[in-house]
């Protein structure tokens, strides 16, 4: 991968935690990188396994979603749910030759401005290198 390319990540986020906590570091200037693609869900558990593979099949380099802490979803279950299904992903992932290390599930409340941005930024690095290596192997 060309070092000066950033690759296209697609962040499924939750309304009421993660999509407002990214919007708080917006706020707050905590700068996360660019290349972090936000799709607005009411709830994780909205998160189906067709979602996240089809944001691979329409050039994603990586997909995360975030949602709810623990026991905090405005849907009861919604992020419990999704971590199910980012794991289901994960295995199919892996059937078809792809790097199930490209699909992860954060939990990120609403006031945790920060550690959206940081999750962000050390998810793109894992990213960059996965790509790194799959460049050098090729």
């Amino acid at each position: 991968m060309d070092e000066n390319k950033e690759p296209k990540i697609i962040a499924f986020c939750c309304h009421y935690c993660a999509f407002t906590a990214a919007d708080l570091a917006g706020t707050m200037r905590q700068q996360y990188p660019p290349n972090i693609h936000i799709v607005r869900l009411p709830c994780t558990g909205k998160v189906h396994m067709n979602m996240l593979l089809q944001a691979f099949v329409d050039g994603a380099d990586a997909v995360m979603v975030a949602g709810c802490e623990v026991g905090s979803c405005h849907f009861l279950e919604g992020n419990i749910r999704a971590k199910k299904r980012v794991e289901n992903t994960k295995r199919k992932l892996e059937e078809v030759g792809i790097n199930p290390e490209k699909l992860e599930m954060y939990h990120i409340a609403a006031s945790e401005g920060p550690l959206f941005a940081q999750t962000s930024r050390e998810f793109t690095d894992k990213i960059k290198k996965i790509l790194e290596n799959e460049t050098v192997k090729t």
